[in-house]
């Protein structure tokens, strides 16, 4: 094998480039537009007395170009047997009134289900609870069985369950105490799988004796503070038991529709006519098991959870059930368990008879009336022994008042507002209630009437529940709408006089955080600038920002959600000062985070929303604001940012996570690429210079500046068209010096390999030779450290494939490097056959001789007269030795040396019984080899044909490949000069498998 020598094919780029180019078509379709479907009828047309057909594609015609799944799910709502199951999670949806003839509540209309979240998180305790519970032992369910069996009338059925609640009532009573808040929500959650088991196993008259013993417990104020908890959890239940029972209605009012045996079950928005006389039987005798109810509180909730069964009876009666609820509700002594009642009721009503309001109104003004009772002795007794201020106390009406007043305001105009304003202020002129209205009516109500709210917070009873809360209701309502602009100034001139004298830091702060919307959607920065001032005044003083920091987040991202101008941003005096505040590190860097992805990104930091509210936050620019443009060069800006990146630089540390380095990282460079000095390339290059001292330690941040450099040198080379002039060929040497430099302190061994070579590849671009030598020679310096595998997502990986590909693309740049005089020829290809040759790879690997490959298909281009492609005013070897003879010899006896190599390499794997490895290293020799070499050489043909031959062998070779190649062979065997392919091609056999 050590006989053979390479013979480079001679070749013409140009009549190949013309004989391979593709036939060029003109089109109006593109594959990626989507495809309409037109559907058109079938029409007979009549022509001389015979009947035409126009031919339909029979699917478009009957699907109507439809997909037929879509059409079934259209008309078949598909319900999951599993989901039939009562769940508590379910309970609401259940009770929900369905989309019929019946009103929907709009998108405004908070649902429950978003607010029992909050309630539970904020109404904790840590008191001991305790809990009253009756369970039937198994000795009275085989009494319940034995009275069950004896029934022989109806009347005796129906004294018999009345005798069970009176059982349950009178005794087998236990109380549980010393309950944890966790212990008691656990026993919550068992008393509604009870509740469930039992209806699953028939025992009705049980599941109603828990529901009963759960609505008792809402009598119980011992641990006040968890009522408001206490209350989603056991109405919780409730929901479940109403859902059962309406679902076993529903159930035993299956009907055979007219000409059917089929009975079907009642449709969603049935009417009380379609309902058999025997569901209706069932419904009135659930109310009547409920009216027998001896306790006022249990027969309100119990009846209330089962409202919904009232569609079964009558079409008029949830109006008339509502107000009898209603009145009764006055029975209830205790102000909080009364107004929590209300809202159940309401919550309920909304749900099944969205269309019905009065009895909403009348339960607010019944609530409105008895207000006095909130300061009453017993009320202050109770408040005595449990050690509870006044305003916490008022706090625990909020979710109530809150809830009612939404019903209240639902779809309701400016003079309901007006009129329940006008009821407040006669009856109590409560700070509470004042607060609720203010969440619950539409917030362009409340900012129409500014000023006016602001004298009413002024005149009305704190009685404690603290004025500083309606101003930050107040401030909500007026950054989600826009009050008269005549009264913008005054209306902040009044809120500000009173905000700023207060002493409590956190009663400053929490209107703070609100009202510094408002200044950014009316007014100018100094506006802005003045309460930002105000705040850090506030906060100062012993330190007080510490315990606020989210607070003061929120406001930092509030700001820059409206002010996008950063030149404008950081012209004012007091927004850096306000940054400084943060001392916490964390906390600090979040915060330069946020100013950074508003920069970076050009947009407001995310969807902001106000606190009480679900409506969106609206944008809208400063009056004379500008925004924010994609580079910029201020100063200001530069600076200021610069500082907010080294924070975030600087906080980098050996235990700083990787996705937090890498989120850092890419915020400096978002930062790096918004700098622009225009056709300043100097001092653009200045800048970089800056940011690489600055941001050393953060690797990916030294590699975009690298980029940076070399797209500014690309910069140059364009203004300049290519023809540089001393000055700026003595630029883009600098920038070259600028990688040179900072290449190497990149700890990533791939990373610097790539940007040596793209850094050489601008350089000679640019004409700096000795730049881009320099570039090379480092490149093949540093292939010896590559190590044999990196860490890749958590797991080791070999670098073999990765430098593989890396030396293909590096010698394919070669082609167009000259040598350097001083040098040698071919001395870099000699310098990188050299690392390669003395590199340890990997054992069982054919990289080394595949590399090796590589180069001498180079070295095949490089004996051409003409190279394949050149860079622009560089002589490449071609045009520097014009074709000597001497330069072509050294060519082919590198070539020469390296098929050997390869040769020798193939016999060792037949030795290594390596027959699978050898297979395919030879097949891609020889393919190679037809494309590079000159097979109409003896030597060159006869290797082919070994290669060939070796690579089917043994029986590894790949069939499906070889045939292929050979096809090719012999269709180029067809065109001009392809009288070497074709007698190739007819000594190649091809070994059939069996």
């Amino acid at each position: 094998m050590a006989a053979y020598q390479w013979v480079p094919r001679m070749r013409d780029y140009t009549s190949e480039k013309e004989q391979e180019a593709c036939v060029r078509e003109t089109t109006d379709y593109h594959p990626l537009k989507p495809m309409t479907v037109t559907v058109t009828e079938s029409k007979a047309k009549k022509t001389g007395g015979k009947a035409e057909t126009e031919f339909v594609d029979p699917l478009s015609s009957s699907l109507d170009g439809t997909d037929p799944l879509s059409m079934f799910a259209a008309e078949h709502v598909v319900t999951d047997p599993l989901s039939m199951a009562p769940k508590r999670d379910r309970a609401e949806s259940g009770s929900k009134a369905k989309p019929g003839k019946k009103s929907s509540l709009d998108e405004s209309f908070e649902p429950w289900s978003t607010k029992k979240a909050n309630i539970l998180s904020k109404y904790t305790t840590s008191e001991r609870l305790s809990i009253t519970t009756s369970f039937l032992s198994p000795s009275d369910r085989e009494k319940v069985a034995v009275k069950t069996q004896v029934q022989t009338t109806m009347t005796d059925k129906v004294k018999n369950r009345l005798e069970q609640l009176d059982d349950f009532e009178e005794g087998s009573v236990k109380e549980m105490l010393n309950l944890s808040q966790q212990d008691y929500v656990n026993r919550i959650e068992e008393l509604n799988q009870a509740l469930i088991s039992a209806w699953e196993q028939d025992q009705r008259v049980k599941a109603l004796k828990i529901a009963i013993q759960c609505s008792k417990l809402l009598v119980d104020i011992s641990v006040i503070q968890f009522y408001p908890s206490k209350f989603v959890l056991i109405t919780d239940i409730l929901d479940t038991f109403g859902h059962l029972v309406y679902e076993r209605i529903r159930q035993k009012s299956a009907y055979f529709p007219p000409g059917s045996k089929v009975p079907q079950m009642l449709p969603e928005d049935f009417t009380p006519d379609q309902v058999p006389g025997s569901a209706k039987e069932t419904c009135r005798n659930w109310f009547y098991k409920i009216a027998s109810i001896r306790e006022l509180i249990p027969r309100l909730y119990v009846e209330t959870a089962i409202l919904r069964c009232y569609s079964f009876l009558t079409s008029g009666e949830y109006s008339q059930a509502l107000l009898r609820l209603s009145n009764m509700m006055r029975g209830i002594g205790d102000p909080l368990v009364a107004v929590y009642a209300r809202t159940y009721l309401c919550r309920v009503g909304i749900l099944v008879a969205p269309e019905v309001h009065d009895h909403v109104t009348i339960n607010l003004y019944d609530f409105l009336t008895t207000y006095k009772q909130l300061q009453s002795d017993s009320v202050q007794n109770i408040l005595a022994v449990q050690q509870m201020e006044m305003a916490q106390y008022l706090h625990l009406y909020t979710p109530a008042l809150d809830w009612i007043l939404q019903c209240v305001a639902h779809r309701a105009s400016e003079d309901t507002m007006t009129e329940v304003l006008e009821h407040c202020k006669k009856q109590c002129n409560s700070a509470l209630l004042l607060n609720s209205v203010m969440s619950a009516f539409k917030p362009d109500y409340i900012a129409s009437r500014a000023l006016k709210f602001v004298d009413i917070i002024r005149d009305c009873e704190e009685a404690g529940f603290p004025k500083h809360e309606l101003y930050a209701s107040l401030g909500a309502n007026m950054v989600l709408a826009d009050p008269p602009e005549e009264q913008r100034l005054q209306t902040l001139n009044e809120v500000w006089k009173i905000v700023m004298k207060l002493k409590n830091p956190a009663n400053y702060i929490s209107c703070a955080e609100v009202w510094i919307e408002y200044p950014c959607k009316h007014f100018t920065k100094r506006e802005v600038n003045t309460i930002l001032g105000d705040i850090i005044k506030h906060m100062v003083p012993d330190r007080a920002f510490e315990d606020f920091y989210p607070q003061l987040q929120s406001i930092v991202t509030k700001v820059l959600s409206h002010m996008h101008d950063f030149a404008v941003l950081f012209s004012m005096d007091k927004f850096l000062p306000f940054i400084d505040m943060f001392q916490k590190e964390s906390i600090k860097v979040e915060v330069c985070k946020t100013v950074m992805e508003t920069f970076t990104s050009g947009a407001r930091p995310g969807a902001l929303y106000t606190a009480g509210y679900k409506k969106r936050t609206v944008h809208r620019k400063l009056p004379g604001e500008r925004v924010q443009q994609d580079t910029t060069s201020d100063p200001v800006i530069m600076n200021a940012l610069m500082f907010i990146c080294k924070t975030m630089h600087d906080s980098v540390n050996a235990l700083t996570l990787e996705d937090e380095k890498k989120a850092i990282s890419n915020l400096i460079c978002g930062f790096i690429r918004r700098i622009s000095f225009g056709r300043d390339f100097e001092q653009q290059l200045s800048f970089y210079v800056e940011a690489r001292a600055t941001f050393s330690n953060l690797e990916p941040v030294l590699i975009e500046l690298v980029q940076r450099v070399n797209q500014l040198s690309m910069e140059t080379h364009k203004v300049v068209k290519g023809n540089h002039s001393r000055k700026t060929a003595a630029f883009v040497r600098a920038c070259a010096a600028y990688s040179f430099i900072t290449i190497p302190s990149i700890n990533n061994i791939f990373s610097q390999l790539n940007l040596y070579l793209v850094s050489g590849q601008v350089a000679l671009v640019n004409g700096a030779l000795t730049q881009g030598d320099a570039f090379m020679k480092a490149a093949i310096g540093l292939l010896p450290e590559v190590p044999r595998t990196i860490l890749v997502d958590g797991k080791v990986r070999s670098t073999e494939p990765l430098l593989a590909e890396y030396i293909n693309n590096f010698v394919s740049n070669l082609l167009v490097v000259p040598d350097n005089p001083d040098q040698g020829v071919l001395y870099l290809i000699r310098g990188l056959l050299n690392v390669l040759q003395n590199y340890t790879w990997e054992d069982n690997s054919d990289a080394k001789v595949r590399s090796y490959l590589s180069v001498t298909c180079v070295l095949s281009a490089m004996s051409q007269e003409s190279y394949l492609y050149h860079v622009n005013k560089v002589d490449s070897n071609d045009r520097l030795y014009g074709g000597d003879p001497k330069f072509l010899n050294e060519v082919q006896q590198i070539a020469n040396t390296l098929i050997t190599e390869v040769l020798e390499h193939l016999k060792h794997l037949q030795q290594q019984e390596a027959l699978r490895r050898q297979s395919a290293l030879a097949l891609e020799f020889f393919t190679k080899m037809v494309v590079h070499g000159d097979v109409g050489s003896g030597k060159m043909g006869s290797l082919a044909v070994n290669l060939w031959n070796l690579a089917q062998k043994h029986g590894y070779g790949d069939t499906k490949v070889m045939v292929r190649t050979l096809e090719h062979l012999k269709k180029k065997g067809t065109q001009t000069n392809g009288k070497e392919y074709a007698e190739l091609a007819a000594k190649l056999p091809l070994q059939s498998r069996t």
